[in-house]
């Protein structure tokens, strides 16, 4: 029963009705705004499936992975704060609020624990107690590795309000969360449910899905904006136009949260490669780039430290400033950016 309900249940009813009147919906699905195959003719599935039943040693790093025990439910005020948890998940206190992106700490990326989904060594070392009251948990889409039914559970009571992609909801509904605390947006929705916070969905190159069904509810990244600053939550996405559109309409950005890692040449309409990760940033107009998407799980197929060797390499090449912060080790927007190689010494 435990992994049924873990599965959530697509949009029905009103919701669903919601969900067909969005421009972005056609032909029983949401779309994205340019042809996305999930994996296009360099993939094929039972080779994909073979490899990853065969994944080289190097995927996960040979030694536990450092980090820093922030007390989270201290950070400065002032400048806004970001705390990165590995993979996708970070708080951001801004303006006394905190918001909370995608946190996964049950340990595990799939609904079921195989040793493949599990977190690397010494890469899971927060958790739902370690959290500060959360003003807004904020679930860019309904994939495993970014909405984790075990973790949003243990936070709905510190939590105020919800704000997610359009139909995602049904999710949290089904797992028995006040709809009331529940904001569904479409792309270019908005909303301030904390007064002075402003939460714009955007366009992500992606796809959703709990179970076989695929897109039946939407993802998006996130324009955040306070009266001061302005940060850009990628989430999972492919490179493609919209950053460029984004950058232009809702930028400059004091920094960009991008994906960077769990790519393949074979699905890399659906996750960006971390050259593509340094281009997005200057598209977006961010002043500081933080790499995400990668230091936690093993989704693909690469090595485990690949994606920010690469995306370093690029950065460099094209002038783009990023920070590098160990998992915990907090950014503080105009003031501190660690840029520390440090996943090059346990690589030794």
């Amino acid at each position: 029963m435990g992994l049924l309900k873990s599965m959530g249940r697509d949009p029905s009813g009103e919701r669903l009705e919601r969900t067909q009147q969005s421009p972005n919906y056609r032909d029983g699905i949401f779309q994205n705004q340019s042809v996305t195959l999930v994996m296009n003719e360099k993939g094929d599935f039972f080779k994909t499936f073979w490899k990853f039943l065969n994944k080289p040693q190097t995927v996960k790093p040979p030694f536990p992975l450092p980090s820093l025990k922030t007390d989270l439910k201290n950070l400065p005020d002032g400048n806004p704060v970001i705390v990165w948890f590995g993979h996708s998940s970070y708080l951001i206190k801004i303006d006394g609020k905190h918001i909370l992106v995608d946190p996964v700490f049950s340990g595990y990326a799939s609904p079921v624990k195989l040793n493949s989904a599990k977190n690397f060594d010494g890469s899971n070392v927060y958790s739902v107690d370690d959290m500060p009251p959360i003003d807004i948990l904020l679930i860019t889409h309904d994939h495993y590795d970014h909405c984790d039914y075990e973790t949003v559970l243990k936070l709905n009571s510190k939590t105020k309000h919800i704000i997610t992609s359009l139909g995602v909801g049904s999710h949290f509904e089904y797992w028995g969360f006040d709809n009331n605390k529940v904001t569904e947006l479409d792309w270019n929705d908005s909303t301030e449910k904390v007064e002075g916070i402003k939460l714009t969905a955007a366009p992500a190159r992606h796809f959703s899905g709990r179970s076989f069904k695929r897109a039946k509810t939407l993802w998006s990244s996130f324009i955040l904006k306070t009266k001061n600053h302005s940060i850009y939550i990628g989430a999972d996405s492919g490179y493609d136009k919209h950053f460029k559109g984004i950058g232009a309409n809702h930028g400059p950005f004091d920094i960009a949260i991008l994906e960077c890692g769990q790519y393949n040449e074979a699905w890399k309409a659906i996750h960006m490669m971390p050259e593509e990760t340094a281009q997005a940033s200057l598209d977006l107009k961010a002043k500081v780039l933080l790499p995400v998407h990668w230091g936690k799980f093993s989704l693909s197929l690469h090595p485990w430290n690949e994606p920010i060797e690469r995306v370093t390499k690029k950065a460099e090449e094209l002038a783009v400033e990023m920070t590098t912060p160990m998992i915990g080790e907090p950014i503080i927007i105009g003031e501190s950016y660690p840029n520390n190689k440090w996943w090059r010494e346990i690589s030794k």
